[in-house]
């Protein structure tokens, strides 16, 4: 459990970071348009903060966690944090009104889809570890 609540700690002050840097980039380089930093922040606060004291919650009442957990663990977070630097790098570009070339674009969005890619399975992977556990639990109450 206090892996879950220092994960959650992180990613609050990663969200944190994150509105920080975008506020200020924007604001040096007088940019007011639409940009991708600006998602940064509410990514890392509700799919890292809020998704962790989840987590937190979850052990506390089912004791899903086991050897395999750190499969979901470290899929998620490489996703999670693939997804927000390719969100900075399309971000800083669109501050900087950087032309990308079509290749340069695809690929940013590429990597930022395999990142989502990641989460979702390790979404499911966790739902299923999840739900193994609940059964496990309603099986030991009757």
């Amino acid at each position: 459990m206090k892996r879950y609540i220092n994960t959650a700690l992180l990613y609050a002050i990663l969200a944190m970071v994150g509105g920080v840097f975008y506020r200020e980039f924007t604001k040096f380089f007088g940019f007011t348009g639409k940009t991708t930093l600006s998602f940064v922040h509410t990514h890392y606060f509700m799919l890292g903060m809020v998704f962790f004291i989840l987590m937190l919650l979850l052990e506390k009442h089912f004791l899903f966690t086991n050897p395999k957990s750190k499969k979901w663990t470290v899929l998620y977070h490489v996703g999670l944090n693939l997804t927000v630097v390719m969100f900075i790098v399309r971000g800083i570009a669109q501050v900087l009104q950087l032309p990308l070339s079509n290749g340069m674009d695809a690929a940013i969005s590429g990597i930022a889809g395999i990142g989502h890619i990641f989460l979702g399975v390790s979404m499911v992977l966790l739902l299923l570890q999840v739900k193994r556990a609940v059964i496990e639990a309603t099986v030991t109450e009757k």
